[in-house]
């Protein structure tokens, strides 16, 4: 199992370790149509070309899904209904793996995911940089502020440069005046993520680290090429929409929209007076965006709201179309304008990956390749063995991100206060003599 601990902010965090070891991990991730566990073994693979990152190729030994209760667009909203739906599909996984999980690797989606930028400037006092240069820039990049009620998730390097000169992987040994570093930091509110560990602890389970869902899909549908030379992840769940931009293979934007495939299902709930559960039946086999492809003489049997005994209505699926098109429309303007307000368009460019459950919804393609000016692909988890023709669907994509996380998670930076943080901290009389008392012996 995958070691953690807490850092400064007092959220669980994975453990940086290097190794090639193969594991276990389990994770799991909380939406508000369903809760997906799995359980994976982790083994050592050579370097790929295609995917980024990768060290281990994860075999899916265990999974479990359950409908999840208690949860509205990942907000936990009723704790005893989400721990059941948590309870039930770990059960589920850990009898198929034919093992017991004490820990697990969850995804965020609440919380109101907001990216800012830090960033960090030292001297290089050598005229070398070392490693504890390095650590210093890191360092007071990642403590710059978030708001008040928020907490940081992620603080991913973005960029590190040399008297200047950016672009750099890794500085140390080179030599220079100045060193310079810029993180993205992506913080969330803390109240949605404590709620959420509290459901988890009582199914008697740990977290051993928060992942921002938006990171996690873009790790699973995202391929070498397209993460460096730059790219935007929509997932498309059934409560809320979120956005990862990815730049020179580093996760530079996240965001979300608190519209999903839910949305459009009560839509066509009220628009032609049909149970919650017939309209999802009715988008997933009859919905699409596009309603000028359709005929009105296309017509599906649907029962009405109320008595069972009822005879049927037809409605034409142009009709369909024409209530789920207004939705669409809405959510990928919301998006267009959020990838706008990024200031991250022109790192984009043209290539947009569509995935999330809601994403499988007929002509949504087509609808996003004309509202977001866009190249348009659909994308599903890759690099995954041990799943199922039905579970390497874009509604999994998130789970699977989750599974290549700890094998990314080393390059993130996390800030932990200690007695040697102060004793080797520049901006202090002490740290500074300690510097150079490690710099000299």
């Amino acid at each position: 199992m995958t070691f953690f601990s807490r850092s400064s902010d007092d959220l669980p965090r994975l453990r940086k370790g290097g190794d090639r070891r193969a594991k276990t991990i389990s994770v799991l991730d909380v939406g508000s149509s369903k809760v997906t566990c799995l359980i994976a073994r982790l083994k050592p693979c050579a370097d790929s070309e295609i995917l980024p990152g990768r060290t281990h190729v994860a075999e899916i030994v265990g999974i479990g899904h359950h409908r999840s209760r208690g949860v509205k667009s990942g907000v936990v909203v009723d704790l005893e209904a989400a721990e059941k739906s948590i309870r039930t599909s770990v059960d589920a996984a850990e009898r198929m793996a034919g093992l017991t999980i004490e820990s697990l690797i969850v995804s965020v989606a609440a919380g109101r995911l907001k990216s800012q930028r830090g960033s960090g400037r030292t001297l290089v006092e050598s005229g070398e940089v070392s490693d504890l240069d390095l650590r210093s820039v890191l360092n007071e990049a990642a403590r710059t502020p978030v708001r008040e009620g928020r907490v940081a998730l992620h603080r991913v390097p973005f960029d590190l440069s040399l008297d200047g000169e950016g672009g750099l992987e890794n500085p140390v040994g080179m030599t220079g005046g100045e060193l310079g570093a810029e993180l993205h930091i992506l913080s969330a509110q803390e109240t949605p993520l404590r709620n959420l560990e509290t459901a988890i602890n009582r199914a008697h389970l740990a977290v051993e680290a928060f992942v921002a869902s938006p990171y996690a899909s873009g790790l699973s549908t995202l391929v070498d090429d397209e993460a460096r030379m730059g790219s935007a992840c929509i997932d498309m769940g059934a409560g809320c929409t979120t956005i990862s931009v990815f730049q020179n293979g580093h996760f530079a934007y996240a965001d979300a929209v608190a519209l999903g495939g839910h949305h459009i299902t009560m839509d066509l709930a009220r628009g032609l007076s049909i149970r919650p559960e017939q309209a999802e039946r009715l988008k997933v086999m009859h919905g699409n965006a596009l309603p000028a492809s359709l005929s009105d003489d296309d017509t599906v049997s649907v029962a009405p709201l109320g008595d069972e005994n009822d005879a049927p209505i037809q409605v034409s699926r142009s009709l369909i179309a024409k209530i789920v098109r207004p939705r669409v429309e809405e959510t990928l303007e919301l998006i267009r304008d959020r990838l706008a307000a990024s200031n991250l368009g022109h790192v984009i460019g043209k290539r947009v990956v569509l995935t999330g459950g809601a994403s499988q919804l007929a002509g949504l393609n087509d609808a996003a390749r004309t509202l977001l000016n866009r190249n348009v692909r659909l994308g599903r988890p890759v690099g995954v063995a041990g799943l199922s023709t039905s579970n390497k669907s874009p509604a999994f994509s998130t789970a699977v991100g989750l599974l290549i996380y700890p094998q990314v998670a080393a390059i993130e930076h996390v800030v932990e206060q200690s007695v040697l943080d102060f004793a080797f901290d520049r901006r202090t009389r002490v740290g500074r003599f300690g510097s150079w008392l490690r710099q000299s012996f």
